[in-house]
Protein backbone atom coordinates (compact mmCIF):
# COMPACT_ATOMS: atom_id res chain seq x y z
CA UNK A 1 0.00 0.00 0.00
CA UNK A 2 1.67 3.13 -0.93
CA UNK A 3 1.10 6.71 1.06
CA UNK A 4 -1.94 8.29 -1.20
CA UNK A 5 -3.64 4.69 -0.47
CA UNK A 6 -2.82 4.78 3.44
CA UNK A 7 -3.93 8.14 3.94
CA UNK A 8 -7.05 7.46 2.08
CA UNK A 9 -7.67 4.90 4.14
CA UNK A 10 -6.84 6.72 7.61
CA UNK A 11 -9.45 9.79 6.81
CA UNK A 12 -11.87 7.38 5.95
CA UNK A 13 -11.55 5.81 9.46
CA UNK A 14 -11.94 9.18 10.93
CA UNK A 15 -15.12 9.60 8.80
CA UNK A 16 -16.31 6.73 10.08
CA UNK A 17 -15.21 7.49 13.75
CA UNK A 18 -16.92 11.14 13.37
CA UNK A 19 -20.60 9.96 11.80
CA UNK A 20 -20.09 7.85 15.05
CA UNK A 21 -20.15 10.79 17.51
CA UNK A 22 -22.44 12.45 15.32
CA UNK A 23 -25.31 10.08 15.31
CA UNK A 24 -24.77 10.13 19.02
CA UNK A 25 -25.10 13.35 19.04
CA UNK A 26 -28.14 14.07 17.33
CA UNK A 27 -29.63 11.18 19.08
CA UNK A 28 -28.74 13.19 22.55
CA UNK A 29 -30.73 15.85 21.18
CA UNK A 30 -33.74 14.33 20.12
CA UNK A 31 -34.17 12.79 23.64
CA UNK A 32 -33.86 16.79 25.05
CA UNK A 33 -36.43 17.57 22.57
CA UNK A 34 -38.59 14.41 23.89
CA UNK A 35 -38.03 16.36 27.35
CA UNK A 36 -38.81 19.04 26.46
CA UNK A 37 -41.68 17.85 25.19
CA UNK A 38 -43.18 16.43 28.20
CA UNK A 39 -42.61 19.41 30.58
CA UNK A 40 -44.76 21.50 28.13
CA UNK A 41 -47.80 18.52 28.38
CA UNK A 42 -47.23 18.79 31.73
CA UNK A 43 -47.92 22.11 32.35
CA UNK A 44 -50.78 22.05 29.60
CA UNK A 45 -49.24 23.88 26.28
CA UNK A 46 -49.12 22.47 23.37
CA UNK A 47 -46.93 25.01 21.37
CA UNK A 48 -44.06 23.21 21.24
CA UNK A 49 -43.04 25.27 18.20
CA UNK A 50 -41.07 28.59 18.55
CA UNK A 51 -39.89 30.65 15.49
CA UNK A 52 -37.85 32.92 17.46
CA UNK A 53 -35.92 29.89 19.53
CA UNK A 54 -35.24 28.28 15.85
CA UNK A 55 -34.13 31.65 14.35
CA UNK A 56 -31.40 32.33 17.50
CA UNK A 57 -30.31 28.68 16.76
CA UNK A 58 -29.54 29.50 13.51
CA UNK A 59 -28.14 32.65 13.46
CA UNK A 60 -25.60 31.15 16.15
CA UNK A 61 -25.09 28.38 13.76
CA UNK A 62 -23.92 31.01 11.14
CA UNK A 63 -22.11 32.49 13.38
CA UNK A 64 -20.08 29.65 14.19
CA UNK A 65 -19.52 28.48 10.39
CA UNK A 66 -16.13 28.68 9.09
CA UNK A 67 -16.11 26.67 5.92
CA UNK A 68 -15.45 24.53 4.30
CA UNK A 69 -19.61 24.34 4.15
CA UNK A 70 -21.13 27.73 2.76
CA UNK A 71 -23.80 29.32 4.87
CA UNK A 72 -26.51 28.24 3.00
CA UNK A 73 -25.88 24.16 3.24
CA UNK A 74 -24.65 24.78 6.95
CA UNK A 75 -28.14 26.43 8.31
CA UNK A 76 -30.28 23.78 5.79
CA UNK A 77 -28.37 20.70 7.80
CA UNK A 78 -29.23 22.09 11.35
CA UNK A 79 -32.47 23.20 10.34
CA UNK A 80 -33.24 19.61 9.03
CA UNK A 81 -32.15 17.81 12.80
CA UNK A 82 -34.48 20.85 14.63
CA UNK A 83 -37.37 19.50 12.16
CA UNK A 84 -36.30 16.08 12.70
CA UNK A 85 -36.76 16.68 15.82
CA UNK A 86 -39.74 18.48 16.49
CA UNK A 87 -41.65 16.39 14.93
CA UNK A 88 -40.67 13.65 17.87
CA UNK A 89 -42.59 16.77 19.94
CA UNK A 90 -45.31 16.70 17.77
CA UNK A 91 -45.64 16.49 14.04
CA UNK A 92 -47.10 19.66 12.26
CA UNK A 93 -49.11 20.19 9.48
CA UNK A 94 -48.28 23.05 7.06
CA UNK A 95 -50.72 24.44 4.77
CA UNK A 96 -49.57 26.17 1.14
CA UNK A 97 -50.61 27.34 -2.11
CA UNK A 98 -50.34 24.12 -4.15
CA UNK A 99 -50.39 22.37 -6.09
CA UNK A 100 -47.37 20.37 -4.95
CA UNK A 101 -44.47 21.14 -6.79
CA UNK A 102 -44.56 24.47 -6.25
CA UNK A 103 -42.20 27.62 -4.92
CA UNK A 104 -44.25 28.29 -2.28
CA UNK A 105 -43.66 24.56 -0.74
CA UNK A 106 -40.73 24.63 -1.48
CA UNK A 107 -40.90 27.79 0.65
CA UNK A 108 -42.14 26.08 3.38
CA UNK A 109 -40.02 23.02 3.20
CA UNK A 110 -37.18 25.36 3.35
CA UNK A 111 -38.85 26.89 6.89
CA UNK A 112 -40.02 24.22 8.18
CA UNK A 113 -37.90 21.71 7.17
CA UNK A 114 -38.68 17.62 5.33
CA UNK A 115 -39.99 16.53 8.81
CA UNK A 116 -43.53 18.07 8.67
CA UNK A 117 -46.35 17.72 6.56
CA UNK A 118 -47.26 20.18 3.45
CA UNK A 119 -51.03 20.17 2.94
CA UNK A 120 -51.62 21.82 -0.47
CA UNK A 121 -54.62 24.03 -0.89
CA UNK A 122 -55.94 25.34 -4.49
CA UNK A 123 -56.05 29.17 -3.04
CA UNK A 124 -54.44 31.48 -1.00
CA UNK A 125 -57.75 32.01 1.01
CA UNK A 126 -57.88 28.43 1.37
CA UNK A 127 -54.90 28.31 3.50
CA UNK A 128 -55.80 30.93 5.42
CA UNK A 129 -59.04 29.05 6.30
CA UNK A 130 -56.93 26.08 6.81
CA UNK A 131 -55.20 27.61 9.90
CA UNK A 132 -58.28 29.43 11.23
CA UNK A 133 -60.00 26.05 11.78
CA UNK A 134 -56.95 24.71 13.26
CA UNK A 135 -56.43 21.61 10.71
CA UNK A 136 -53.37 23.54 10.00
CA UNK A 137 -50.85 24.74 12.44
CA UNK A 138 -49.17 27.05 10.41
CA UNK A 139 -49.84 27.72 6.61
CA UNK A 140 -47.20 29.35 3.78
CA UNK A 141 -48.45 32.10 1.29
CA UNK A 142 -47.02 34.80 -1.53
CA UNK A 143 -46.54 38.33 -0.44
CA UNK A 144 -44.31 39.80 -2.66
CA UNK A 145 -41.22 39.17 -6.06
CA UNK A 146 -38.32 41.20 -5.82
CA UNK A 147 -39.09 42.00 -10.01
CA UNK A 148 -43.01 41.71 -10.24
CA UNK A 149 -44.07 42.97 -6.92
CA UNK A 150 -47.02 42.32 -4.82
CA UNK A 151 -49.35 39.43 -4.06
CA UNK A 152 -52.33 41.41 -3.76
CA UNK A 153 -54.50 38.50 -2.75
CA UNK A 154 -52.29 37.72 0.31
CA UNK A 155 -52.41 41.58 1.49
CA UNK A 156 -56.25 42.02 1.16
CA UNK A 157 -56.39 38.58 3.08
CA UNK A 158 -55.15 39.68 6.53
CA UNK A 159 -57.67 42.83 6.15
CA UNK A 160 -60.43 40.28 7.63
CA UNK A 161 -58.22 37.10 9.23
CA UNK A 162 -57.14 36.88 12.82
CA UNK A 163 -54.38 35.06 12.40
CA UNK A 164 -50.63 36.58 12.57
CA UNK A 165 -47.68 36.62 10.77
CA UNK A 166 -45.08 34.44 12.32
CA UNK A 167 -41.84 34.29 10.27
CA UNK A 168 -40.71 35.39 6.48
CA UNK A 169 -38.86 33.33 4.03
CA UNK A 170 -37.01 34.38 0.91
CA UNK A 171 -36.44 31.96 -1.50
CA UNK A 172 -34.48 32.40 -4.23
CA UNK A 173 -36.54 31.51 -7.24
CA UNK A 174 -34.85 29.64 -10.33
CA UNK A 175 -37.09 29.33 -13.57
CA UNK A 176 -36.64 26.15 -15.83
CA UNK A 177 -38.33 25.28 -19.22
CA UNK A 178 -39.96 22.37 -19.03
CA UNK A 179 -41.09 19.15 -20.73
CA UNK A 180 -41.12 16.05 -22.67
CA UNK A 181 -38.36 15.10 -24.75
CA UNK A 182 -35.49 17.83 -25.06
CA UNK A 183 -36.06 20.14 -27.73
CA UNK A 184 -37.87 23.24 -28.62
CA UNK A 185 -39.10 22.44 -31.68
CA UNK A 186 -43.06 22.23 -32.59
CA UNK A 187 -43.90 23.45 -29.27
CA UNK A 188 -47.71 25.37 -29.48
CA UNK A 189 -47.57 27.25 -26.17
CA UNK A 190 -45.93 28.16 -22.89
CA UNK A 191 -47.80 27.57 -19.73
CA UNK A 192 -47.29 29.08 -16.42
CA UNK A 193 -48.41 31.16 -13.81
CA UNK A 194 -49.13 34.85 -14.65
CA UNK A 195 -45.97 36.12 -12.63
CA UNK A 196 -43.33 33.47 -13.92
CA UNK A 197 -44.20 34.27 -17.20
CA UNK A 198 -43.63 38.05 -16.57
CA UNK A 199 -40.55 36.93 -14.74
CA UNK A 200 -39.28 35.37 -18.02
CA UNK A 201 -40.29 37.77 -20.61
CA UNK A 202 -37.25 38.87 -21.81
CA UNK A 203 -35.76 35.54 -22.14
CA UNK A 204 -39.27 34.06 -24.24
CA UNK A 205 -39.28 37.36 -26.67
CA UNK A 206 -35.97 36.04 -27.37
CA UNK A 207 -36.00 32.05 -27.66
CA UNK A 208 -39.25 31.47 -28.59
CA UNK A 209 -40.95 34.94 -29.81
CA UNK A 210 -43.75 32.62 -31.90
CA UNK A 211 -45.29 30.79 -28.87
CA UNK A 212 -47.98 31.18 -27.35
CA UNK A 213 -47.65 31.55 -23.72
CA UNK A 214 -50.75 30.64 -21.25
CA UNK A 215 -50.96 31.52 -17.73
CA UNK A 216 -52.83 29.05 -15.79
CA UNK A 217 -53.20 28.92 -11.77
CA UNK A 218 -49.66 27.51 -10.66
CA UNK A 219 -46.42 26.81 -11.60
CA UNK A 220 -46.59 23.30 -10.90
CA UNK A 221 -50.01 22.69 -13.00
CA UNK A 222 -48.02 24.09 -15.81
CA UNK A 223 -45.83 20.82 -15.14
CA UNK A 224 -48.54 18.54 -14.64
CA UNK A 225 -50.32 20.21 -18.27
CA UNK A 226 -46.85 19.94 -19.80
CA UNK A 227 -46.58 15.94 -18.92
CA UNK A 228 -50.16 14.89 -20.47
CA UNK A 229 -48.71 16.88 -23.59
CA UNK A 230 -45.95 16.92 -25.73
CA UNK A 231 -46.67 20.35 -27.67
CA UNK A 232 -46.49 22.18 -24.24
CA UNK A 233 -43.78 23.48 -22.37
CA UNK A 234 -43.77 24.36 -19.14
CA UNK A 235 -41.61 27.41 -16.77
CA UNK A 236 -41.46 25.79 -13.10
CA UNK A 237 -38.88 25.16 -10.73
CA UNK A 238 -36.48 21.12 -10.53
CA UNK A 239 -38.93 20.23 -7.89
CA UNK A 240 -42.17 20.00 -10.29
CA UNK A 241 -39.39 18.89 -13.02
CA UNK A 242 -38.87 15.73 -10.68
CA UNK A 243 -42.29 15.39 -9.59
CA UNK A 244 -44.11 15.17 -13.29
CA UNK A 245 -40.64 13.45 -15.03
CA UNK A 246 -40.15 16.36 -17.08
CA UNK A 247 -37.03 17.33 -18.77
CA UNK A 248 -35.13 20.90 -18.26
CA UNK A 249 -35.13 21.77 -21.78
CA UNK A 250 -33.42 25.35 -20.56
CA UNK A 251 -31.87 26.55 -17.27
CA UNK A 252 -32.83 29.42 -15.23
CA UNK A 253 -34.56 31.45 -17.88
CA UNK A 254 -35.31 34.57 -15.31
CA UNK A 255 -34.26 37.84 -16.83
CA UNK A 256 -33.56 38.78 -13.27
CA UNK A 257 -30.52 36.57 -11.73
CA UNK A 258 -31.45 37.87 -8.25
CA UNK A 259 -35.27 37.05 -8.63
CA UNK A 260 -36.15 36.22 -5.19
CA UNK A 261 -39.86 35.74 -3.48
CA UNK A 262 -40.73 36.82 -0.07
CA UNK A 263 -43.52 34.04 1.46
CA UNK A 264 -45.04 34.92 4.93
CA UNK A 265 -46.13 32.29 7.60
CA UNK A 266 -49.40 32.61 9.14
CA UNK A 267 -50.56 31.10 12.34
CA UNK A 268 -52.55 31.78 15.46
CA UNK A 269 -48.97 32.22 17.51
CA UNK A 270 -47.34 35.61 18.62
CA UNK A 271 -43.66 35.20 18.45
CA UNK A 272 -41.45 36.59 20.52
CA UNK A 273 -38.31 38.81 19.67
CA UNK A 274 -35.30 37.28 18.40
CA UNK A 275 -33.49 40.34 18.77
CA UNK A 276 -33.89 40.78 14.77
CA UNK A 277 -37.51 41.35 13.90
CA UNK A 278 -40.01 42.58 11.62
CA UNK A 279 -43.55 44.11 12.65
CA UNK A 280 -46.29 44.36 9.77
CA UNK A 281 -49.17 46.38 10.32
CA UNK A 282 -52.23 47.58 8.11
CA UNK A 283 -53.26 51.18 8.49
CA UNK A 284 -56.09 53.23 7.07
CA UNK A 285 -55.69 56.83 7.60
CA UNK A 286 -58.74 59.91 8.20
CA UNK A 287 -59.87 60.79 4.93
CA UNK A 288 -58.42 64.76 4.46
CA UNK A 289 -55.00 66.20 2.93
CA UNK A 290 -51.89 65.09 4.60
CA UNK A 291 -53.48 61.93 5.93
CA UNK A 292 -50.30 59.64 4.98
CA UNK A 293 -47.94 62.31 6.21
CA UNK A 294 -49.74 62.11 9.44
CA UNK A 295 -49.53 58.36 9.64
CA UNK A 296 -45.48 57.65 9.35
CA UNK A 297 -44.72 61.02 11.20
CA UNK A 298 -44.72 58.68 14.88
CA UNK A 299 -42.50 56.29 13.07
CA UNK A 300 -40.35 58.91 12.05
CA UNK A 301 -40.38 60.74 15.81
CA UNK A 302 -39.38 57.37 17.37
CA UNK A 303 -36.58 55.99 14.69
CA UNK A 304 -38.67 53.71 13.33
CA UNK A 305 -37.34 52.40 9.99
CA UNK A 306 -40.36 51.87 8.15
CA UNK A 307 -38.88 48.89 5.16
CA UNK A 308 -42.21 48.68 3.04
CA UNK A 309 -45.20 49.86 2.38
CA UNK A 310 -48.43 48.95 0.13
CA UNK A 311 -51.97 50.84 -0.31
CA UNK A 312 -54.85 48.96 -1.24
CA UNK A 313 -58.50 49.95 -1.70
CA UNK A 314 -60.53 49.55 1.92
CA UNK A 315 -63.70 47.93 0.40
CA UNK A 316 -65.42 50.15 2.72
CA UNK A 317 -66.00 53.19 0.47
CA UNK A 318 -65.04 54.58 -2.72
CA UNK A 319 -61.48 55.67 -3.08
CA UNK A 320 -60.90 54.68 0.33
CA UNK A 321 -57.46 53.43 1.03
CA UNK A 322 -55.52 51.06 3.29
CA UNK A 323 -51.79 50.72 4.00
CA UNK A 324 -50.10 47.81 4.31
CA UNK A 325 -46.00 48.79 6.09
CA UNK A 326 -43.73 46.47 7.61
CA UNK A 327 -41.22 48.21 9.95
CA UNK A 328 -38.08 47.05 11.57
CA UNK A 329 -38.38 45.83 15.27
CA UNK A 330 -40.95 43.86 17.74
CA UNK A 331 -43.69 45.45 19.80
CA UNK A 332 -42.16 44.20 22.60
CA UNK A 333 -39.73 47.03 21.92
CA UNK A 334 -40.15 50.44 24.13
CA UNK A 335 -39.62 52.89 20.74
CA UNK A 336 -41.95 49.92 18.96
CA UNK A 337 -44.71 49.98 20.97
CA UNK A 338 -44.48 53.88 21.46
CA UNK A 339 -44.80 54.68 18.13
CA UNK A 340 -47.82 52.44 17.44
CA UNK A 341 -49.69 53.59 20.40
CA UNK A 342 -49.07 57.17 18.16
CA UNK A 343 -50.30 55.86 15.28
CA UNK A 344 -53.23 54.39 17.07
CA UNK A 345 -54.29 58.28 17.84
CA UNK A 346 -53.75 59.38 14.47
CA UNK A 347 -55.43 56.64 12.59
CA UNK A 348 -58.80 55.75 11.56
CA UNK A 349 -57.97 52.45 12.46
CA UNK A 350 -55.04 50.61 12.88
CA UNK A 351 -54.01 46.31 12.89
CA UNK A 352 -51.26 44.66 14.37
CA UNK A 353 -50.55 41.69 11.41
CA UNK A 354 -47.78 40.29 13.79
CA UNK A 355 -44.05 40.64 15.01
CA UNK A 356 -41.74 38.17 13.97
CA UNK A 357 -37.88 37.04 13.34
CA UNK A 358 -36.15 38.66 10.22
CA UNK A 359 -35.61 35.78 7.31
CA UNK A 360 -32.08 33.88 7.75
CA UNK A 361 -30.67 33.30 4.49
Amino acid sequence: MNDNEQRLRDLRDRIDALDVKLQELISERARCAQDIAQIKQRTGSDNFYRPEREVEVLRRVLERNHGPLVDEEMARLFREIMSACLALESPMHIAFLGPEGTFTQAAALKHFGHSVRTVPLGAIDEVFREVESGAAHFGVVPIENSTEGVVNHTLDMFASSPLKICGEVELRIHHHLLGKGKGRKGRKKVVSHSQSLAQCREWLDANLPRVERVAVASNAEAARLAAADKQLLAIAGSSAAELYGLNIVAENIEDEPDNTTRFLVIGRLDASSSGSDKTSLLVSGQNRSGSLASLLAPLARNGINMTRIESRPSRRGLWEYVFFMDIDGHIEEPKVRAALDELEREAAFVKWLGSYPKAVL
